[in-house]
């Protein structure tokens, strides 16, 4: 009886922090999506309560009057692509990583995943002049060619251990069949490895969409402007209009909520085998 006790008592504080956790992640976000269809008397009013109707009118305002679809087709594009090339790269080398003994195989690997200790801002200046002496200052091509850089320690790192889970046998019985090394890849162990693939890929794609350092650094003119660079400036200067501030803030957090909900499952799955077999 005591010993029952004791696991409901721990059981409901477990809950009890687990819903404070959930609460606290979550409610910010509800509050500016409700908050972006009330008007602005009733955000200063009664911030808590529920709008008493449904206007899209900020929404037609942010993308008609201050151009955010150039924003978010910007943002989509250039997080895109950097994902996309990255992910494809990255696979390879965790690919040969992890199936292929070679000299000093652990070293580069260290020295791969030490780029994620170092803070992003150190290397801005060496970025910054790099990228002036190509030319393609204020350019997407400039931003997608520092992103790429961005995701390579923490794709490694997943990556590497979704190839190692791997059995080498389905390799060897490949190579018995007469398959070559694209073909052992390709047809083998990518479809195996889909959900440290997709990890790789959302969590990529999700720190490039709210980048905003380099994309201030690299970037000044408004047509190649991205979506959390705008909202800086947004922010500054529409401070005192909450309706329309909520609706960008909106349209700026939905994409990566959207995106995650999706593949939170295979990120979950993979971030777990990543921290047991790594």
């Amino acid at each position: 009886m005591k010993e029952k006790l004791s696991k409901l008592g721990y059981n409901i504080f477990v809950y009890i922090v687990l819903a404070f956790t959930v609460i606290v992640s979550i409610f910010p976000i509800i509050w500016i999506i409700v908050s972006s269809f009330k008007t602005n008397a009733q955000i200063l009013g009664s911030p808590f309560s529920l709008p008493t109707g449904i206007n899209f009118m900020p929404y037609k305002k942010v993308f008609t009057q201050y151009n955010f679809l150039t924003y978010t087709f910007n943002s989509f594009i250039i997080s895109f692509t950097a994902t996309a090339i990255s992910v494809v790269l990255y696979a390879m080398a965790a690919y040969v990583i992890a199936k292929y003994d070679f000299k000093f195989k652990n070293l580069f690997y260290i020295l791969f995943t030490m780029t994620l200790l170092v803070p992003g801002q150190t290397k801005a200046q060496p970025i910054f002049t790099i990228i002036l002496k190509l030319h393609i200052y204020d350019t997407r091509f400039a931003l997608i060619l520092v992103y790429l850089s961005m995701g390579m320690a923490m794709s490694l790192f997943i990556l590497r251990s979704t190839f190692m889970s791997i059995p080498k046998e389905f390799d060897e019985s490949a190579s018995i069949e007469g398959a070559g090394f694209l073909r052992v890849f390709l047809n083998i162990n990518l479809p195996l490895a889909k959900s440290g693939l997709a990890t790789s890929g959302v969590l990529m794609f999700l720190n490039y969409w709210n980048e905003y350092f380099y994309a201030m650094l690299l970037t000044s003119s408004a047509k190649i402007r991205t979506l959390p660079l705008e909202m800086g400036f947004f922010n500054e200067a529409f401070s005192y209009n909450y309706t329309e501030m909520f609706a960008a803030l909106t349209v700026a957090v939905l994409p990566g909520i959207i995106i995650y909900s999706f593949a939170q499952e295979q990120v979950q799955e993979s971030v777990v085998s990543s921290g047991i077999k790594g």
